[in-house]
């Protein structure tokens, strides 16, 4: 029998809350952690554990970083070499490893999650499986109805435009074919429910 989030790691998401109002991660990261949840189902062999720690705790440290200089830095063109994309990495690591140590994980798992944290958004190459899940967690909320909704914004386009851009990303952004169904799967629901057929 799976646990519900509420009771499976209710100590992390109260220690987390405090640091999820930046950049909308009270919306991204419950959003990232279902995703997280749906590949766990086709990724029996990864420690379960880490994969959903690392998503619920991976991008707290937004909260860290100077309010503006996130959307003046942290989107476009070279927004993957930004200091304050490093930087969130970097904080949220530190976050990361006082949070789970507060509450006693022990401390391989801390030390995995907090260096998948620290590398999510600005290495490429993924240093185990359950980073890879994570890696693709967090970029398959961006299909989803809210994920397109919200980060169009971000990067100054109409939902069709960033739909687009998706699509068009979808094969270089993803590790695990399970995640790249999911994507074409949640993209073709938010066609359908925004009307960009017709909204284009």
């Amino acid at each position: 029998m799976t646990m519900t989030t509420e009771t499976e790691f209710a100590p992390v998401w109260r220690a987390a809350r405090p640091y999820m109002r930046a950049r909308k991660n009270d919306v991204h990261i419950p959003l990232s952690y279902a995703c997280a949840e749906g590949l766990l189902a086709h990724h029996l062999e990864v420690d379960r554990t880490v994969v959903l720690l690392g998503v619920l705790l991976h991008d707290l440290g937004w909260a860290a970083v100077d309010q503006e200089a996130i959307y003046k830095e942290g989107f476009g063109p070279n927004m993957w070499e930004s200091d304050v994309r490093r930087q969130h990495e970097l904080e949220g690591a530190r976050i990361a490893r006082e949070i789970l140590g507060e509450i006693g994980y022990p401390p391989e798992t801390v030390d995995h999650v907090a260096r998948i944290v620290e590398g999510h958004d600005t290495r490429q190459e993924a240093i185990s499986p359950e980073d890879e899940l994570v890696k693709d967690a967090d970029k398959l909320w961006r299909f989803t109805v809210t994920g397109v909704s919200v980060a169009c914004d971000w990067f100054g386009m109409t939902p069709a435009e960033y739909a687009a851009r998706l699509e068009r990303e979808i094969e270089g952004q993803l590790f695990s074919p399970a995640a790249v169904a999911q994507a074409r799967a949640a993209l073709a629901e938010t066609r359908r429910q925004l009307k960009l057929e017709v909204l284009a």
